[in-house]
């Protein structure tokens, strides 16, 4: 069963599932989730495709292990050609959020995060990518 609203014809599940979006991510209205939606869906795509994007990896670890620290340097000097900066925060007395923002081909920005998110000892990682053309 389809229902349509306000030009958009979906299934009733669907529309429920977009005003759910709409009001878990506080959009004005159905329009601009549906904007969001396909933007993001567009830069995916181009992560695919292998555009140059830019975006963060972000890392947490205990300071404490010296091995973590070593292992990510390593990994790090192998990428200068698209790691931009890297900064460290204690979040708490041994534990380290370290942002690195970097910029690049999308497949090379996804090697270089799952190299440094699969280091033994890291707690948790991220990478973050968004169009840059």
């Amino acid at each position: 069963m389809s229902v349509t609203r306000f030009g958009v014809s979906l299934e009733s599940n669907l529309l429920e599932a977009l005003d759910e979006y709409v009001h878990t991510n506080k959009f004005p209205n159905r329009s601009q989730a549906i904007r969001h939606l396909i933007e993001k869906n567009i830069v995916e795509s181009k992560w695919k495709c292998n555009h140059i994007v830019a975006g963060a990896i972000i890392l947490t670890y205990d300071f404490n292990k010296i091995d973590i620290k070593n292992k990510l340097g390593e990994i790090q000097k192998n990428y200068t050609d698209v790691i931009l900066s890297a900064q460290n925060f204690y979040i708490t007395a041994n534990k380290i959020l370290e942002i690195i923002a970097v910029k690049g081909t999308s497949y090379k920005l996804t090697e270089l995060s799952e190299n440094l998110i699969s280091i033994k000892g890291i707690e948790h990682g991220k990478l973050i990518m968004s169009k840059a053309e």
